[in-house]
């Protein structure tokens, strides 16, 4: 198979073409980009269109006879507007996490599938970490593995099935690091101003977390959609036996995902519960501290209080040990509570 080396950035508008190349017991796919003035060939299974112009647009459309959805058309949250079918082609949107191990915020591209006859067209504006992994293993095998027969609709299967191994990496990865969190939340720390920077960063921690896994659900309900489409297409027009076996084991898969995305969501607002408690823990510390001193210096303030009023006839006054015996008054009306407190271990 022939290797294209691409020289374009990541910025630049693109089509991608899809060729069937035979092996010796499988249908290989040959990637390469299209250039605007190529023509698309009659073989081509799979268009891929990134970031694609007007122009890339209309020769797309002139050549499969469909009509390509605009950037604002894909974020549409409507379903009838996700999922439907035009002039015998049938367009399917979903949101897939894109950005999750880059610097910056992740977040969820829409992703145009379009299947007519035996062709699929993508149309996306970003790169998801799922398209690269598929494009990457998809000149070795079409689909879900080995196939002798290649079509659109098994490259469908196989991107979808990219998507949701995807989502289990993300989610395996975020598990692994809401346990580290949960250690380190409930492990003991003797310097306050330590424990009190580890909780906001904790808060911090988790908030990130949480956000990441429900862009990751709300991905996966949107796979759902598709695949619940699919599956109920392919029952009604006889689809070939081992696609709709694919597409069940697919939908499978991402219905457990989906529940272990709501047990790691439910997990991090435990995280979060306890991680407030333990603010509040702090702050409670922080009031008893000034509760406390208010108490101990009660009783010292009242002597002082007492002779310090401007009466002229006060014995205390003139007594030799008068001062000597005020100050001892008020150091043991200061010690007897502290005392006390730390008696009752409340301190």
């Amino acid at each position: 198979m022939r290797a294209y080396r691409l020289t374009t950035r990541w910025s630049d508008p693109l089509i991608f073409i899809h060729q069937p190349v035979s092996s010796t017991a499988q249908i290989l796919l040959e990637r390469r980009p299209l250039e605007l003035q190529d023509v698309i060939p009659d073989d081509t299974l799979w268009l891929d269109l990134v970031r694609p112009t007007r122009e890339e647009d209309l020769k797309v459309e002139s050549f499969m006879g469909i009509s390509v959805p605009t950037r604002e058309e894909m974020k549409d949250i409507e379903p009838s507007e996700l999922l439907y079918v035009e002039e015998g082609a049938r367009y399917m949107t979903g949101r897939v996490l894109s950005k999750v191990e880059d610097s910056e915020e992740p977040g969820l591209a829409g992703i145009t599938f379009i299947l007519r006859g035996n062709r699929l067209v993508t149309v996306r504006y970003e790169e998801p970490q799922a398209f690269r992994m598929y494009t990457q293993r998809a000149g070795r095998s079409t689909g879900n593995g080995p196939s002798q027969n290649s079509s659109g609709e098994t490259i469908l299967a196989g991107l979808i099935e990219a998507v949701i191994d995807r989502a289990a990496d993300v989610l395996q990865l975020q598990g692994e690091r809401i346990d580290r969190l949960s250690r380190k939340i409930f492990e003991e720390k003797s310097d306050p101003s330590a424990r009190n920077t580890a909780l906001q960063d904790t808060l911090r921690a988790l908030g990130r977390h949480g956000d990441l896994i429900s862009k990751q659900r709300e991905s996966l309900v949107s796979m759902e959609r598709i695949l619940l489409s699919l599956s109920a297409t392919y029952r009604t027009s006889k689809a070939p036996r081992e696609l709709r076996e694919d597409v069940r084991s697919t939908l499978r898969d991402l219905q457990s995902l989906e529940e272990h995305a709501t047990f790691l969501s439910s997990k991090i607002q435990f995280l979060l519960d306890a991680t407030l408690g333990l603010v509040n823990l702090e702050q409670n510390n922080i009031i008893k501290l000034f509760s406390v001193m208010a108490v101990v210096f009660m009783p010292p303030t009242l002597i002082a209080s007492i002779y310090g009023m401007n009466f002229k006839i006060m014995p205390e006054l003139d007594w030799s040990l008068g001062y000597p015996l005020a100050v001892c008054m008020m150091v043991v009306a200061a010690v007897l509570p502290y005392v006390f407190f730390r008696w009752k271990k409340w301190l």
